[in-house]
């Protein structure tokens, strides 16, 4: 189990530094008034933050992860799926927001 934590851990860093650079690109849409929505994510997410920004849903992430530390081996096989489908999600959409508002000189 502590390898999967180690993974985590990592995983966890990598999407914080992707949420950063997804945030900055969702500053810029909204100053181009571009980015009006009410959440990143739908209500039917995974996820029980409702935010326009991606920092709070890397918060939750965290939060599930240092729970599933608390947990017996048994409970947290348990719950690391619905910790991995957050996280495949978050880092999915965080990306594809930076892809979206990049400039057109750094698409080359």
């Amino acid at each position: 189990m502590q390898a999967i934590h180690q993974q985590l851990q990592d995983t966890i860093q990598t999407l914080y530094r992707k949420a950063v650079d997804a945030d900055q690109a969702l500053d810029r849409l909204q100053k181009d008034s571009q980015g009006k929505f009410a959440a990143v994510f739908a209500a039917d997410s995974p996820f029980t933050t409702q935010a326009k920004r991606f920092g709070p849903y890397v918060e939750e992430i965290a939060l599930d992860w240092q729970a599933l530390k608390d947990m017996t081996e048994e409970e947290a096989k348990a719950a690391l799926p619905s910790l991995i489908k957050k996280i495949e999600l978050a880092l999915t959409t965080a990306v594809s927001y930076t892809h979206l508002t990049l400039p057109t000189s750094d698409l080359v």
